[in-house]
């Protein structure tokens, strides 16, 4: 009888401490003052779920945005010394329709305006490792490599030898990874690295997932800085799917390679991750050296994160459309968009602006993939053409504006780059690039099924109710 008492008390206890936990949650997620829709989502995962939703919270609900990983008076040094070394002695001239969103990068961002920069793109993985593995043999002083993903597959493993055979030369290499995007890689792989005189580091290392809330804050970018002088970004990460496909078909993405004076913004980004994650100041000038002129592209680099005061890649791509005058092309492989874009998208192809979206047939994620579908109609309703890319998964982050500004990086059109993962994009204001990466997405469009609104409403029921269903939960994605 007392040990059915005892048992009785125990589970009442528990049912308090929980019920006072939650409720102690659902104070501190309605005083952040978050989207009102995001926090009702939560509240409701809070209440129906009990436990479970408790611990859901703790791997992504936790908002960090307050937090710095950096201190302003560090970030303000070394954007201060990326000034000091791409002083220009002439005036840039920046084109007079996209002042107000130059303006909002650099007073948002600290990301100065670049001039003499070249562009050349990449949208087969094949002809961009064969691009990273020349630059990556020229390196004389320093080698930086950042990737979410580094996989010890084929081509993860020629990138690691050229790596090592660089470091030996006396070349400083440092690799900085995302611990869980390239959690699948083996600890041999980057430990053969290290013993190879490779510096290599883990972004937010997550030692035990399962007691950390980490999980939920990656970081997406994908930059390479060799010697100051050569960058590469974009969307590939390092495996063998850019080149060899995988069960979704060929992985089609974009990356570029930059030549020029921005190379010191990838420069910046890698510093301050680099910093962040291993407390190490990379001082040196040499890191920044003096550039010649390579182009005539000006273009801006953007980098935003859940700890920042802003969501600066999702204001600067919400400037850029609606300042669009004649039309706009996207490429993501995951629509999830926030309210603010899907608005402003809507209300620029309303107004007559040509607005093209561009998503894959076939995702790698489903839940992910069956949510965007749930915003397709309300896109063909307001006049914006929907893409469906058939030749395989489309990868590519691409944005295309009247043939003058192109917006490129790792960042996808979903909730997640916006408002959770550290991410960076290059906002480019150059004719010949923009009507470059044009001819990508039209190319792309003899791959695609244009959808139709009569189509796309005879669809299924249940496959209509499971995406409603789940966009539900795309505040929480």
């Amino acid at each position: 009888m007392l040990e059915v008492f005892s048992a009785n008390n125990f589970i009442l206890v528990f049912q308090l401490l929980y019920i006072l936990t939650a409720l102690g949650v659902v104070i501190v997620v309605i005083s952040e003052n978050r989207n009102p829709l995001k926090t009702i989502a939560w509240v409701l995962v809070l209440l129906l779920l009990p436990l479970v939703g408790l611990i859901f919270y703790y791997f992504f609900g936790e908002d960090h945005r307050k937090q710095r990983l950096i201190s302003r008076k560090m970030h303000k040094r070394l954007n201060r010394k990326t000034l000091e070394r791409t002083e220009l002695k002439e005036s840039l001239n920046p084109p007079v329709e996209y002042k107000g969103l130059i303006n909002l990068l650099n007073k948002v961002n600290n990301c100065p305006l670049y001039g003499g920069n070249k562009i050349t793109f990449y949208s087969d993985g094949e002809s961009k490792f064969e691009a990273l593995f020349e630059e990556i043999k020229k390196a004389t002083k320093h080698i930086h490599l950042q990737y979410y993903i580094f996989m010890d597959d084929k081509i993860g493993h020629k990138v690691k030898d050229l790596l090592i055979e660089k470091a030996r030369e006396g070349v400083e290499v440092r690799v900085l990874y995302d611990a869980m995007g390239a959690w699948k890689s083996k600890k041999k792989f980057y430990k053969e690295m290290e013993a190879g005189g490779v510096q290599v580091t883990p972004f937010l290392k997550v030692a035990f997932p399962i007691l950390t809330s980490r999980v939920n804050y990656r970081n997406h970018r994908k930059v390479v800085v060799i010697d100051g002088e050569v960058g590469f970004m974009g969307g590939m990460n390092i495996a063998d799917r850019y080149i060899e496909g995988n069960g979704s078909g060929i992985w089609r993405d974009s990356h570029f390679k930059l030549e020029g004076r921005a190379v010191h913004g990838l420069q910046t980004s890698f510093v301050i991750d680099w910093y962040a994650s291993r407390n190490e100041f990379l001082t040196s000038n040499k890191y920044y050296p003096q550039l010649e002129s390579k182009g005539n592209n000006l273009m801006q680099i953007a980098t935003s994160g859940p700890t920042g005061e802003f969501k600066e890649i999702h204001q600067g791509i919400f400037q850029a459309i609606t300042n669009a005058k004649e039309y706009i092309y996207i490429q993501t492989p995951y629509l999830i968009p926030t309210d603010a874009l899907m608005l402003a998208l809507q209300t620029a192809a309303l107004s007559g602006v040509d607005v093209r979206i561009m998503i894959p047939q076939n995702s790698d994620t489903t839940f992910v993939q069956i949510a965007s579908m749930s915003f397709i109609k309300d896109f063909l309703e307001s006049k914006v053409k929907i893409h469906l890319f058939t030749a395989g998964f489309l990868h590519s982050k691409l944005m295309v504006i009247d043939d003058n500004l192109t917006i490129t990086g790792s960042a996808n059109m979903d909730v997640r780059s916006f408002e959770h993962n550290f991410e960076i994009d290059a906002f480019i204001y150059n004719r010949e690039t923009a009507l470059a990466a044009k001819n990508i997405f039209l190319d792309d469009m003899q791959c695609s099924d244009l959808i139709a609104l009569e189509t796309w409403n005879k669809r299924p029921r249940h496959k209509r109710f499971a995406e409603s269903f789940l966009r539900l939960f795309t505040p929480l994605l």
